[in-house]
């Protein structure tokens, strides 16, 4: 039995690439910068799961940021599907910020 061979590195830039084209509509930031992504897990069978929050509980995309997320990470050649799963814990707090998504908002 072999394994399948996953170039990790070039799907998990893509994924990235992705993910930096998604904004939060209240902040111009996008949501990788912003640190709303904890985890993206890529299996043998290309298909992921990514972890991530939302800036509150009360988001008003609570409902269709996680399809966006869906719907752009699957649209990547090789991707075979696409799972969000919204956590809270830990909260999302500013310290998640990247520094460019800091600078962007004047907080440096």
């Amino acid at each position: 039995m072999s394994e399948a061979n996953i170039d990790t590195t070039i799907i998990g830039d893509k994924i990235v690439r992705v993910l930096k084209t998604i904004y939060d509509p209240e902040i111009p930031v996008d949501i990788y910068e912003l640190g709303l992504i904890y985890d993206v897990l890529v299996n043998e069978d290309y298909e992921v799961k990514i972890l991530m929050t939302l800036t509150s509980p009360n988001c008003p995309v609570a409902e269709t940021l996680p399809l966006e997320v869906e719907e752009k990470v699957k649209s990547i050649n090789d991707i075979k599907n696409a799972e969000v799963e919204i956590t809270f814990d830990p909260p999302w707090s500013q310290d998640l910020m990247s520094e460019e998504a800091k600078l962007e908002l004047g907080m440096l």
